[in-house]
């Protein structure tokens, strides 16, 4: 796997960018806590990664540069636990998984990662009258469901999460700390809002409309803290018994981990206003600053074909990721995943989530054919060595500049596909070999780095294989057999004989009795692929792969022979 240091990797991404391999340059920035004057977004101080991203505070790809050399601190909004996770949940956490594997595993950027939990709410609450259990039991559960979730699309947890309901304490003296400041106000009703008039024109960083209200002093003031009504759950608080906003909930917490400044803040497009707009405005009023946090990342939204409208369980248009995983694997969520730039859009279909099986099929069905080239399984033409290695080269240049310029991941595939298109060029089965050099370097050299851009994205093609099919770590080892005992069958039954009359068999040479023996193997071949056990004929020999159920084909070069 790549291990780069922080320096050697600013000046190889730098020298990607065409730009002088030079040492780390801190970056000098009026936007630093203790000055309130900032409303337009300034480059952080610190350290130049590299790379660029795309903040939403500033609508185009900045340079990201980070506070402390080597470190990014990343805060993401976490659910809502009233019910399971969807696919257009799946589709924001786990784009931002690949981002931040991305700047880990490439870059060599720890990434600082905290969430919040939001276990009380509006929705939760009205879950629970309607089931008529507390509201604990409602949030719980789901958030446990979640964490599987994560745990099965292969989503690496956060460094710690935090749930709302054991931070409140915290919640409620960020509040007072605001209203000291002169940025929030109490109502009679028991209701504490944040007076956006008091930090002028700097509100609308990202949208600028708010529904009005009779207790509010501003149509956009948007509550901090909630007066309880019955049978609601509450906390004491110095404006009586109540509970927190929703946005307060992320700066707070936000602001225990990571103190007045933030590198990245994440999360999914729709919660771009009126959530992390509020947040911007409060964590700035409490912090006296400028600039809270100074990336904003945020993730398309997950749409059914043909419904303009998101998924969400709001709409009742969503696909669970337990239903999900049922047809589907994580890997080909991933792969469906990176097809698609982080902050766009994307439709959900058959054919989409086709593309990206096809796209890994692709991939694993190379692999296995170069390491069956590697063993000498396979005889082949000729191969341009040469060719090869420079398209390797040319290769991973592709991919380091896609991934540096806003994670392009579509680019870096699609750059990895064509590697494997011109390799697979160079794999022209022949049936017997002439004595000619080969070169199983290069393709061994070719395995090991799609392997390793894959392992990048949470892509294990080696486990995939036999999860596909059955969670049993022998079934490798049975296939093995099956493949060898198979190949002995095939093998007597090809043997040719001397003395046979000419034209009285389909094929000469063979012996008659023995062509049921063939038939046989080939069924038997053929009747495994539906299954996902794909062996393939290469001449005398046969090679195997685990596949998805389903894709197992016969492909162009399979022989078949009866």
């Amino acid at each position: 796997m790549w291990r780069f240091s922080a320096r050697s990797v600013i000046r190889k991404a730098k020298v990607l960018r065409g730009l002088p391999a030079v040492n780390a340059f801190k970056f000098r920035s009026n936007g630093s806590c203790g000055s309130v004057s900032g409303t337009k977004w300034v480059i952080p101080s610190g350290f130049d990664t590299g790379l660029k991203a795309f903040n939403s505070l500033t609508k185009q790809k900045e340079p990201l540069v980070l506070a402390r050399e080597g470190v990014a601190t990343w805060y993401s909004c976490g659910p809502t636990v009233y019910d399971q996770a969807h696919l257009g949940h799946a589709c924001s956490y786990v784009r931002f998984d690949i981002v931040q594997r991305i700047l880990s595993r490439l870059f060599g950027i720890t990434v600082i990662h905290a969430m919040v939990i939001t276990d009380i709410d509006d929705k939760i609450i009205k879950r629970s009258l309607e089931e008529n259990v507390s509201t604990t039991i409602i949030s719980t559960m789901y958030e446990d469901e979640f964490k599987r979730d994560m745990l099965s699309l292969k989503v690496i947890p956060p460094v710690v999460y935090l749930r709302v309901t054991e931070n409140v304490h915290h919640i409620v003296a960020f509040i007072e700390r605001i209203i000291q400041n002169g940025h929030a106000y109490a109502t009679k009703e028991g209701d504490v809002y944040f007076d956006i008039q008091s930090i002028g024109d700097r509100y609308g960083k990202t949208r600028n409309t708010m529904p009005s209200s009779a207790t509010k002093r501003d149509p956009r003031d948007f509550a901090l803290w909630k007066h309880a009504n019955p049978q609601e759950p509450y906390w004491d608080s110095p404006w009586g018994r109540g509970r927190p906003g929703w946005h307060i909930e992320c700066s707070t917490i936000a602001s225990s981990v990571f103190g007045s400044q933030l590198d990245i803040h994440s999360g999914g497009i729709d919660l771009a206003f009126p959530h992390h707009e509020n947040e911007i405005a409060q964590s700035e009023a409490y912090h006296q600053c400028g600039q809270w946090a100074n990336y904003f990342l945020h993730s398309g939204h997950l749409h059914l074909k043909g419904s303009p409208e998101k998924m969400s369980k709001s709409l009742k248009n969503y696909v669970t990721i337990q239903d999900f995983l049922q047809s589907y694997s994580a890997n080909e969520f991933r792969m469906f995943c990176l097809l698609s730039k982080y902050r766009s859009g994307i439709n959900y279909s058959d054919s989409s989530i086709s593309e990206a099986r096809t796209s890994l099929g692709t991939i694993s069905t190379f692999i296995h054919d170069a390491q069956a080239y590697m063993k000498g399984q396979l005889q082949c033409s000729p191969v341009q060595e040469a060719l090869l290695w420079e398209r390797l080269t040319e290769t991973k240049s592709s991919v380091m500049k896609a991934l540096a310029d806003d994670f392009d991941t579509p680019r870096a595939m699609s750059a990895l596909m064509n590697l494997i298109y011109h390799a697979n060029c160079q794999l022209h089965p022949v049936s017997e070999c002439d004595g000619a050099a080969r070169s199983p370097a290069v393709f061994a050299a070719m395995v090991s780095y799609i392997r390793d851009v894959l392992d990048v994205f949470g892509i294990n093609l080696m486990h995939s294989k036999s999860d596909a099919v059955s969670p049993q770590g022998s079934l490798e080892g049975v296939v093995e057999q099956l493949t060898r005992f198979r190949t002995e069958v095939r093998a007597f039954a090809l043997a040719r004989q001397d003395c046979l009359t000419a034209g009285s068999l389909n094929k000469p040479g063979l012996n008659p009795e023995r062509i049921p023996l063939l038939k046989a193997c080939d069924t038997l071949r053929n009747n495994l692929a539906p299954l996902g056990v794909l062996i393939k004929d290469r001449g005398a020999n046969s090679t195997w792969e685990i596949t998805q159920r389903g894709q197992g084909v016969q492909d162009k070069d399979q022989e078949t022979s009866s």
